[in-house]
């Protein structure tokens, strides 16, 4: 048996040792949090990509399905609730408004758009049509940009995140302003 200076060396080696391995714990939980965050961030995306390719390959395999039986298929219209006051062949010579921005900018407005349920199903060219005439627009501090409730006609993609909004489970939300 050791003597007491002896136990209490051992003693201090081995709260060394729980030391070194709690700070092994806690950065090895640190770096796990991490790839968590990077595994849903890149899950988020695969999603994107997936839901714009699905509509893209379901497209090339119908049209090659009728190339092969030797038959045209004529495009179907779509139905819109709303009438509309123009004829298809007007719509063919509309030129859209077209607004310079930089990469950034187009890269922010695709992922917003990609995001919302409702614009992810949406034909690359048709996204990209949007982000092309889509334009910036600023305002001042304390306004109200859109109220909860309010119908839209509008896409609003913000550039920079603002604390002034509070999520929408927040049970004080009354409106986005």
């Amino acid at each position: 048996m050791g003597t007491l200076r002896d136990l209490q060396y051992a003693l201090q080696e081995k709260i060394e040792e729980l030391r070194q391995r709690d700070a092994l714990i806690d950065e090895l939980e640190l770096e796990l949090d991490q790839k968590d965050e990077l595994i849903q961030k890149l899950q988020n995306e695969l999603d994107k990509y997936r839901s714009v390719i699905r509509p893209a390959t379901q497209q090339a395999q119908q049209q090659g399905s009728g190339t092969l039986q030797g038959e045209q298929r004529t495009k179907r219209q779509a139905i819109s609730a709303e009438p509309t006051a123009f004829d298809i062949q007007d719509l063919s010579h509309v030129t859209l408004p077209f607004y310079p921005k930089s990469p950034q900018s187009k890269e922010l407005i695709k992922e917003a758009i990609l995001d919302n349920d409702f614009m992810k199903n949406l034909e690359i060219s048709q996204i990209q049509e949007i982000v092309d005439c889509m334009y910036p627009v600023e305002y001042g501090k304390d306004s109200c940009i859109i109220k909860e409730g309010d119908v839209g006609s509008l896409v609003y993609v913000m550039e920079a995140q603002s604390q002034a909004l509070l999520p929408v489970s927040h049970p004080l939300l009354s409106q986005l302003c």
